[in-house]
């Protein structure tokens, strides 16, 4: 992984103002890899090594980690060991529920506000994700994906409710990118298609089928595969 873009922060700023924007800022940099497989299960992570990665000290990586710990999208073991969390028959069936309670309803909630800039928006996200599917591009179909949904998503008046359809996302994330790896992204149907055509109907019931429709055949992916 290249060196990722981090808030820049003025030299001449007070440090006891510029650390919190820094650590904000690795900690939604290390959020957002984990939540578009970036990092990926059995892979271990060290403080230091992401601190050499980010180009900062290892303090804010060691906050960001912490964040992510507490949210069960990492495990730390000890501060040369930190990793992905293993998954689970029980975690599963648990991520699955809850995305099947919060997404849908969270997409139907958006729709009012899905205008026809937000409709061009998401047409072009899935036709870079068409293009992704064809050729077998795991990271930018992730991305891809990622882009879509939160385009729903955010476009509501449900803050906490969307920011915990992310916390969701952390921990299976980085189990997808495994997957897709794993059985290729070829034969996935792409269901954006139904999202789309009920957003410019205005159907929210249509809707809430798409995205439901969208998780079971991801998540259906992660079921077929070894939990180790």
């Amino acid at each position: 992984m290249g060196r990722a873009a981090i808030t820049a922060v003025d030299p001449q700023e007070d440090p006891a103002e510029a650390a919190p924007v820094l650590h904000a800022s690795i900690y939604e940099e290390l959020r957002r890899r984990l939540i578009t497989g970036k990092i990926v299960p059995g892979v271990g992570l060290s403080t230091r090594g992401l601190a050499a990665e980010l180009g900062v000290s290892q303090m804010p990586v060691r906050d960001a980690l912490s964040r992510l710990a507490a949210e069960g999208a990492v495990d730390i073991r000890s501060k040369r060991k930190i990793v992905v969390p293993p998954m689970t028959p029980e975690r599963f069936d648990d991520l699955l529920h809850c995305r099947m309670l919060l997404e849908p309803d969270a997409a139907a909630q958006a729709l009012p506000r899905l205008g026809p800039v937000a409709v061009r928006q998401l047409v072009e996200i899935d036709a870079g994700m068409d293009v992704a599917l064809e050729s077998g591009n795991v990271l930018a179909y992730m991305e891809g994906n990622f882009a879509f949904h939160f385009t729903i998503y955010r476009a509501g008046a449900a803050a906490i409710q969307t920011r915990l359809i992310e916390t969701l996302w952390l921990q299976f994330g980085p189990f997808m990118r495994v997957v897709y790896g794993r059985f290729g992204t070829a034969n996935l149907v792409d269901q954006h298609r139904l999202a789309l055509a009920a957003i410019e109907a205005g159907d929210a019931e249509a809707l809430r089928r798409a995205i439901a429709g969208d998780i079971a055949d991801g998540m259906g992916l992660i079921g077929r595969t070894s939990w180790a």
